[in-house]
């Protein structure tokens, strides 16, 4: 092996390449083997995850209107079920946003989470639409992320919520006198003196996902700043006494991982952007020792049992972060 390659015990790709998953057969043939879209096998495997596994067994659950419970119970009451929450585990395993059952749960979120007047997307609606003293940071970079890999990145509603994250989103490490008025006001683990860090990966997830030649002068802006938090903290650890983890469970990795993140989604996020910073090394250091003696890697954290559909079984060889791994050192090694 060489390359990235030669920072594994074994070469994987073969069996990421089984149809057994078509999700990650179809990302592993476009992001690790770089196959056009046209290509026959691309192509084969787009189909299947339409046909089988997760995504077909998610969307039959669907009620009409778009959504999966009740309405009103599309983020806080049905935590893993309900609707925003099958919007991004559809998007993560690569749904075909031309699906039309796919569109009516994009539309129903737009219709009942998102504040028009500023673009976020709140936990709970107001009856008009989200609530605007309800909005989430975290949940407003998942949406607009989601809904861009659906098929919704030129919609001007999504544009809303780009807007918003490049106005509203902080990167502060530590204030004394954090922002006041709104949205600022309230929800204290949002707003705080120190910024959400799952706000700010959640933020860069939806920023980065917009083609490097579409993005604004106030997008490129916010990902400076955002990537920059992020090498602060080197990817994990506490800017303020760098030699403390922040949250051991960033150090468990896990998928689908919803609000939550850990240093291989970071590190996926930043490698996205082309990041090489010094700064990303012991991280990626981390990611290389979670290997086995055949080149994968272990579902070490999971929502299962909550989802509507479960996700592969923690604590055994996980397909969905051998790929990940893999995206990143072929990214950050080359």
């Amino acid at each position: 092996m060489v390359g990235w390659k030669s920072a594994l015990n074994a070469d994987p790709t073969e069996w990421l390449l089984e149809p057994e998953n078509p999700s990650v057969r179809y990302f592993t043939l476009t992001e690790i083997l770089e196959l056009p879209a046209w290509h026959a096998q691309v192509a084969e495997a787009r189909a299947a995850i339409m046909a089988e596994g997760p995504v077909p067994r998610i969307l039959a659950e669907q009620s009409p209107g778009g959504r999966w419970g009740k309405a009103q119970d599309f983020y806080v009451h049905s935590k893993y079920r309900g609707t925003v929450w099958q919007l991004l585990v559809l998007a993560e395993l690569g749904a075909n946003a031309e699906d039309e059952r796919v569109r009516r749960a994009c539309e129903f979120i737009l219709g009942h989470s998102q504040h028009a007047k500023s673009g976020g997307f709140a936990y709970r609606s107001d009856g008009r639409g989200g609530d605007p003293n309800r909005i989430l940071p975290c949940l407003t970079g998942n949406v607009v992320w989601a809904l861009i890999r659906l098929g919704y990145g030129s919609d001007p509603r999504v544009a809303g919520g780009v807007q918003w994250i490049t106005r509203y989103q902080r990167f502060d490490d530590g204030v004394e006198q954090p922002p006041e008025g709104w949205p600022y006001d309230g929800l204290e683990k949002c707003w705080g003196k120190h910024t959400c860090h799952m706000g700010v990966v959640k933020a860069l997830k939806a920023l980065a996902e917009i083609p490097a030649d579409q993005r604004t002068k106030s997008m490129k802006g916010t990902l400076a700043a955002g990537a920059e938090y992020l090498f602060q903290h080197h990817v994990y650890r506490r800017s303020h006494g760098r030699h403390a983890v922040a949250r051991k469970e960033w150090l468990l990795f896990g998928f689908p991982l919803m609000w939550n993140t850990d240093a291989l989604e970071i590190l996926g996020i930043l490698t996205r952007l082309g990041s090489r910073d010094a700064r990303m090394h012991e991280a990626v250091d981390l990611v290389i020792s979670k290997q086995d003696s055949q080149g994968r890697w272990t579902l070490q954290s999971t929502f299962n049992g909550r989802f509507v559909v479960n996700i592969e079984r923690v604590g055994h060889p996980s397909k969905w972060i051998t790929l990940h791994a893999l995206t990143v050192l072929k990214r950050f090694l080359g």
